[in-house]
């Protein structure tokens, strides 16, 4: 009777769990329209490059390199412990949004907050993330598109300055203009 229990079992699991021979069917009209839809957007795009690329060859003589730009955006610096912006430091954001209205119009601003040794990770990655963030409100307060403007927190992890004292400390407090393109 086991036997015949178990015999019943293996062949109703092979009827049901048996191979197929069919082949999958794919559905040809999808395929076809996507097919079509992307080669008109990279004709589109091509078109686009093209077009975009004749009328700035002439303006590259022109302009600086993004190199050259991100030469010319100073850092600003805060106090310890601090993530408000002191008014000596108010001209190199004006300075910097000046820069990034004109000659870096086509590159979007990216904010390194930084900080000295002191204090947890955590603390200084907040503390990193404040003093960019008083940047950008700075930024923006000069006429800079909010949307143009990237934010990022290095804490401690990006000194300028190694040395053990009061003035190296203060250089590695500072908020950092970097160009993304």
């Amino acid at each position: 009777m086991k036997s015949l229990v178990l015999s019943g079992v293996v062949a109703t699991l092979l009827v049901f769990s048996g191979c197929s021979d069919k082949e999958p069917v794919v559905d040809a009209p999808a395929q076809e329209v996507e097919a079509t839809s992307t080669a008109q957007e990279v004709e589109a795009v091509a078109t686009e490059t093209v077009s975009s690329e004749a009328s700035d060859v002439s303006s590259v003589a022109s302009e600086l390199s993004m190199a050259d730009i991100e030469a010319q955006l100073s850092s600003v610096y805060f106090d310890f412990d601090q993530f408000t912006i002191n008014t000596d430091m108010q001209e190199k954001i004006s300075t910097g949004a000046s820069i990034a209205k004109a000659a870096a119009l086509p590159y979007n601003v990216k904010l390194e907050g930084n900080c000295d040794e002191w204090g947890s990770d955590e603390y200084n990655f907040a503390l990193g993330l404040k003093r960019a963030s008083a940047v950008k409100k700075a930024l923006v307060a000069e006429g800079i598109e909010e949307s143009r403007i990237s934010m990022v927190s290095y804490g401690e992890s990006n000194p300028v300055c190694s040395d053990k004292n009061k003035e190296c400390w203060s250089k590695n407090r500072r908020v950092d203009f970097k160009l993304l393109p």
